[in-house]
């Protein structure tokens, strides 16, 4: 996957934040060598996130986000500024963004104060050098800049880099859990909710990993399977299935063979396996009546056996002998009010970048509501999670 193919949530997120008129958007100019955003001596130009995707070295792929003011006013103001807010829990690596000749105040004092209990690196960008009398010395966490003529940029963007070791994802999908040399199977279903001439990002991203390690990736579907694994001379080190076919997948696996899901890799990948395994646990107490809301990350047409509205309500109802309520939401939607909830059912946020899937689960621990993924609700309902689990032992 090239750096033009590199999807948003695989990606480092770094957003611009700060006042109107501070010259957040020269600033994103700047630092782009683009004109990604309108340049506008009006308070209030920059109304909804404007989003970037590039190269910033040693950094490599991210994603640039330009915001609209923090300070804005009246209605409409408050709309943009919840937009901005919204943008916080996407962020990897934070600028603060202040006018150089007015020094910061509460406004940036109140966003260093979100961005360090969250754990997000930032740096003070103070703009308009040009406009000083007398420049102040860079310190660790501010920098002095000029987008009209290019002070302080170079630094801004080395500042930025250093964050890499910070910020890079240097967790592994599976690569740690096998060897190389190894034969690893990846069962891949091939139906109409499969996207036209391609795979979806976690299984991408898995067959990457598993080349980049020297092993053998063999990809099958799953009614090919059991022709698959005869054809091989020795059992595979490792099944990987998609967690739709899991119950087909584990009656054709010999127990003996280590099996998962790309959904539970992908789970432990952003750091959320324990977690979600709890909320897993949670099914089973459904009652009749309870509220389940059943979110995805991305938006998609709807097949007329859809995954998140149709097959997994079934799955559960037949797995819980209950009949709840359903919620469903889908692409940035994410309830801020999760009373009279009492389990959500979220896709493996493949599409979301890790700060943002975190922040749901953090929601939704905050509130006592118990959360799980697709895969791993599916692994339970299917009587197959202790055995996929069990990958993790050594």
């Amino acid at each position: 996957m090239g750096l033009n193919d590199t999807v948003s949530a695989e990606r480092i997120h770094i957003s611009f934040f700060g006042r109107r008129n501070a010259g957040k958007s020269s600033l994103v100019n700047a630092v782009t060598g683009q004109e990604l955003s309108v340049v506008s001596e009006i308070k209030g130009t920059t109304t909804d996130p404007v989003k970037k995707a590039m190269e910033l070295l040693p950094l490599g792929p991210v994603l640039i986000t330009d915001t609209p003011g923090i300070d804005d006013e009246g209605l409409l103001g408050e709309k943009r500024t919840g937009k901005s807010k919204n943008e916080i829990r996407k962020t990897d690596i934070a600028v603060i963004v202040a006018d150089g000749c007015e020094g910061s105040g509460e406004w940036e004092k109140e966003l260093t104060g979100i961005f360090s209990r969250r754990n997000v690196p930032f740096v003070i960008a103070y703009t308009k050098a040009d406009l000083m009398a007398e420049v102040p010395q860079n310190t660790e966490n501010e920098i002095y800049t000029s987008s009209v003529t290019g002070y302080g940029i170079e630094e801004l963007k080395n500042r930025l880099s250093a964050f890499a070791d910070e910020v890079k994802n240097s967790k592994l999908i599976v690569a740690d859990l096998i060897m190389p040399g190894d034969t690893v199977v990846l069962v891949i279903p091939i139906d109409g909710s499969s996207p036209k001439g391609r795979i979806i990002l976690p299984q991408q991203l898995t067959l990457r990993e598993l080349l980049d390690y020297h092993c053998t990736a063999v990809c099958c579907r799953p009614e090919e399977l059991k022709q698959t694994l005869s054809s091989l001379k020795e059992p595979p080190a490792l099944v990987i299935t998609d967690s739709q076919v899991f119950e087909q997948v584990g009656k054709i696996v010999s127990r003996s063979t280590r099996l998962t899901s790309f959904s539970i890799l992908f789970a432990r990948y952003k750091g959320e396996l324990g977690e979600l395994v709890k909320g897993a646990r949670a099914l089973s107490g459904l009652k009749s009546g309870d509220t389940v809301l059943i979110s995805e990350g991305c938006t998609h047409h709807r097949q007329c056996n859809d995954i998140g509205t149709v097959k997994l309500p079934g799955w559960i109802e037949k797995y819980t002998g209950v009949k709840p309520g359903y919620l469903f939401t889908s692409g940035g939607e994410f309830p801020d009010n999760l009373s009279g909830i009492s389990l959500i059912v979220h896709c493996g946020g493949c599409m979301l970048n890790e700060k943002e899937m975190h922040s749901r689960i953090e929601k939704a621990k905050e509130k006592g509501v118990p959360i799980v993924n697709y895969g791993i609700a599916i692994a339970q309902m299917h009587g197959i999670l202790d055995r996929s689990l069990e990958v993790f032992e050594s």
